[in-house]
């Protein structure tokens, strides 16, 4: 799926190609008709799949009675897969207290998948994962989480259930489950919020989801239905750092002092006049210039033989950025702007505003009614420590 405003688009024309790109020995390099089982050891059982995928109806010992996105089956048909296709799959543990007591107990699981390769031959994979259980250990239970894997299954979970709910009730679900995650395993004296403390393992879970909740997978005002239907297919099918990005863009600072770029926070913050900025949110790539780099290009200054550093500061974000598009898919939307300039809201919109309640009136300020980052982690931490 492309988004596009026309067929003439660049956007159109780039992805429409590498649709077509081919391998070693002129193959296309994806596979079709593809099929996907699971098999599960008697602990546990598989709630649903979310991605790219459609349900067969078929029915195992695997198969447990919640359903989470394409449920009740242990078998699914993938159209087209590809080196980068990914399916997030859900499970529920059958008898828990059981499981948890046998400290050392092994639960097993296996994937099949069939697909047919461009060569027309029929491809059988076999992928087998073993993990242990535990007890109510908690260290032992935050030594085996993934943070950047979690937001994005909770992600695709949060757009799976906004085909059937409102994303009003959604988003009002990921609050729960985020406080009930943060209450659990960060370390605090109860109604003490200046005791609050969490684990590395679990310190950027937070701000995954206060992106996440700002982003258009759920927030759907002043984004068209076909947009928003876009940015949830994308989601479903990417892989967890293609995800994380679209979640919570990158953002890379280019300057005079620096030397390489930098990688900056997505903060109000960030917006400096001397400075250039290059974020990448996967379905845009924008390169911001500041007040005083825009105001030298405007006179010409890269033209001048004297100011060749200049000139290279200039080429470096677009070289960068080049580079992304090439190897995108499907291709983003490469925008330049500047601070105080109409397309300048592709980031304004995604950062942290800091200072948005601030009262400046600067080109950098960014006047919003979203809470930022940091109002938002002192409600979760007063909502978490709560007798």
């Amino acid at each position: 799926m492309v988004m596009s405003d026309s067929f003439s688009m660049g956007v159109f024309k780039d992805s429409f190609r590498k649709a077509f790109e081919v391998g070693e020995g002129g193959l296309l390099t994806r596979s079709s008709n593809a099929k996907l089982e699971v098999f599960t050891s008697r602990d546990f059982k598989c709630s649903g799949a979310v991605g790219g995928l459609s349900s067969t109806g078929k029915k195992s010992v695997a198969v447990a009675d919640t359903e989470i996105g394409e449920g009740g089956t242990c078998q699914w048909v993938i159209g087209s897969i590809d080196k980068n296709t990914t399916v997030a799959f859900y499970f529920d543990i059958v008898n828990q207290q059981a499981n948890a007591a046998q400290s050392n107990k092994q639960a097993y699981l296996q994937f099949h998948t069939t697909y047919l390769h461009p060569s027309g031959r029929k491809r059988v994979r076999v992928t087998t994962l073993c993990n242990r259980f535990t007890d109510s250990n908690m260290a032992d239970i935050i030594s085996g989480f993934d943070q950047e894997a979690a937001a994005v299954l909770l992600a695709r979970y949060a757009v799976a259930k906004c085909d059937n709910e409102d994303p009003h009730d959604v988003l009002r679900w990921i609050d729960r489950m985020l406080i009930r995650l943060v209450a659990k395993f960060a370390d605090y004296r109860k109604d003490e919020p200046s005791s609050f403390n969490l684990c590395p393992e679990l310190a950027i879970f937070p701000q995954f989801i206060y992106y996440l909740r700002r982003s258009h997978f759920l927030q759907t005002f002043a984004t068209s239905p076909d947009e928003t239907a876009y940015c949830r297919t994308i989601i479903l099918r990417e892989n967890t750092m293609n995800s994380l990005v679209m979640i919570q863009p990158a953002l890379l600072q280019y300057s005079f002092e620096d030397g390489p770029p930098q990688p900056v926070l997505l903060d109000t913050c960030s917006l400096k006049s001397d400075v250039i900025l290059l974020m990448d949110d996967f379905f845009h790539v924008v390169i911001w210039r500041g007040e005083k780099i825009q105001a030298w290009y405007d006179k010409g200054f890269h033209e001048k033989d004297d100011f060749q550093h200049f000139r290279t500061l200039l080429q470096a974000p677009a070289q960068d950025a080049k580079q992304i598009l090439n190897d995108r898919f499907p291709a983003p939307k490469f925008i330049q702007t500047n601070a105080g300039g109409s397309q300048a809201r592709f980031l304004t919109s995604k950062v942290n505003p800091s200072n948005g309640n601030a009262g400046q009136t600067d080109s950098t300020s960014v006047i919003t009614d979203d809470v930022s980052l940091k109002v938002f982690m002192e409600h979760l931490i007063r909502l978490a420590v709560q007798s």
